[in-house]
């Protein structure tokens, strides 16, 4: 599975974006997404996941109701709308993929077998 994150760029305090993880090579239904963050220095952060079902979805206890993730198995692309976003949002943004056995939500990087190639956050004034 080849995935391909996109939609970051530089935007103010406050504003939104929405990133998009396409996925090739599998079948994508089969699959549960995550995404990650990471910045300079540290390890990556659990963001958001959502299930190969997309009834069940998790969030890291900073997005405190700011993001939604969301999946079109007819494009084959995760989305993680990104709200009232903060300086501290500022990070390289990855998607994960997994097969997993039962439709469930992964919230650990080790836990997911693809990883796209990240896509830039900037929330800066």
């Amino acid at each position: 599975v080849q995935l391909q994150a996109s939609g970051g760029g530089r935007v103010q305090p406050g504003d939104s974006l929405r990133l998009s993880c396409t996925a090739s090579g599998g079948t994508f239904s089969r699959y549960g997404f995550g995404w990650f963050r990471q910045t300079p220095g540290k390890e990556r952060e659990f963001v958001a996941s959502i299930s190969s079902s997309g009834l069940t979805s998790s969030f890291g206890s900073f997005v405190k109701g700011r993001f939604t993730i969301s999946r079109d198995n007819a494009k084959s692309t995760v989305y993680l709308q990104m709200n009232g976003l903060k300086p501290e949002d500022t990070a390289i943004y990855y998607c994960g993929a997994k097969d997993f056995v039962e439709s469930r939500v992964g919230i650990e990087e080790h836990e997911f077998d693809y990883w796209g190639q990240g896509t830039q956050v900037t929330v800066s004034s």
